[in-house]
């Protein structure tokens, strides 16, 4: 077994969980639901059913983790 510490680059994910979350956005304001209220929710729950399945909105999301889309939220909210 290696005995030295390997270092892992975190991967820049911003670019595609913007565009995932426009996607779902635009998937759910299309539906007539609020996507703002549906996005926290799901967000909050994981729970797929907060997403709608038109434009394969639900699969997209559920490629993204919890805690990196959450990272990636606080660090737009706070222009980092």
């Amino acid at each position: 077994m290696d005995q030295f510490t390997r270092k892992f680059g975190i991967v820049d994910k911003s670019t595609e969980i913007h565009e995932i979350l426009t996607s779902v956005y635009d998937a759910l304001k299309v539906k007539g639901y609020n996507p703002i209220n549906q996005i926290v929710g799901y967000i909050l729950t994981e729970d797929p059913t907060y997403i709608t399945n038109y434009k394969n909105a639900r699969t997209l999301i559920s490629h993204l983790d919890r805690d990196e889309l959450l990272q990636e939220l606080v660090r737009s909210y706070l222009n980092l």
